[in-house]
């Protein structure tokens, strides 16, 4: 495969077969985010050619390929037509897949009906992973995410009555301190709201600098401390409402591994929380060189 690096992927997608439909990210402009800032990452389409010529090329291995990732940023942005006929190659050359996902952004769904998610659906593609990053108005202003609270639930909802699951990011400590409490709080909401099957937390890091976000935050980004990031998540547990949700906050930007399935681990979960705040020294966190990315 000839990738135009760097390629990002989620976590749980390191078995798949990372095929690369779309270079860069459609929207790329929140202001935490310096995944696709570089200059060969402009956002463009790869040919319908090219990416038949990829996936003919990885059958003629004989690998036994079950799963494949959809990349990059957001190969959601293309439009049904092309998305319907890389499903159906995939489906072709690899019968052996069971699923195809790939990141979404809730606006690149405005263009796609719920019969079309269906029609996706049923050519497997069958989960997306959503980066709402926060239910929080104001925050997601602030990051010029290009989002509200509404477009976000609205996009979970269709998703899911397309059949389609869904894993939902929330970034632990995108508020900064000073609006951390009503990030959390309306988070939580937008998550009782979707029931998404999947649901994780990352925290905010800015390895290249905070300039970005400094301006956003009226020129200074206070980046919660430890003990701040674990009161957020304590809150984010406790307003969460959920029946059925996957729940890992186990990414190596985090300090404290929290798994389970919400709602019936949540009094363990928030006890895991408590115990972190009131004992840090003695919870097993991760250390700082551990949590580089």
């Amino acid at each position: 495969m000839r990738y135009i690096e760097p390629v990002f992927r989620p976590p749980s997608e390191w078995k798949s077969l990372i095929l690369q439909v779309t270079n860069g990210c459609s929207w790329n402009k929140c202001t935490f985010c310096d995944m696709y800032t570089a200059p060969q990452k402009r956002f463009r389409a790869q040919k319908l050619d090219k990416i038949s010529e990829e996936i003919k090329t990885v059958a003629n291995t004989g690998q036994n390929i079950t799963r494949v990732f959809l990349a990059d940023g957001d190969a959601m942005s293309l439009p049904f037509e092309r998305l319907e006929a890389i499903c159906l190659l995939i489906q072709e050359h690899l019968p052996s897949v069971t699923r195809i996902s790939s990141y979404c952004l809730p606006r690149n769904l405005k263009n796609k009906t719920p019969e079309q998610l269906t029609r996706l659906r049923e050519l497997g593609l069958s989960l997306l992973y959503i980066g709402c990053e926060s239910g929080d108005d104001e925050v997601l202003k602030r990051i010029e995410k290009g989002e509200t609270y509404e477009s976000s639930l609205t996009a979970l909802l269709k998703i899911k009555a397309a059949g389609i699951k869904s894993s939902v990011m929330i970034l632990n400590g995108l508020g900064g301190s000073e609006l951390s409490q009503q990030h959390a709080i309306h988070s939580a909401r937008l998550m009782n709201e979707a029931q998404p099957e999947y649901l994780s937390t990352l925290v905010v890091t800015l390895p290249l600098g905070t300039e970005r976000m400094d301006s956003a935050f009226d020129g200074h980004f206070s980046q919660p401390n430890q003990a701040e990031l674990f009161k957020e998540m304590h809150t984010l547990l406790g307003h969460l409402e959920l029946e059925r949700t996957i729940f890992r906050s186990d990414h190596a930007s985090n300090y404290l591994v929290l798994k389970g399935t919400l709602g019936k681990d949540k009094p363990r979960l928030l006890a895991e929380v408590e115990q972190a705040i009131s004992n840090p020294l003695q919870t097993g966190l991760r250390k700082e060189w551990q949590r580089g990315l």
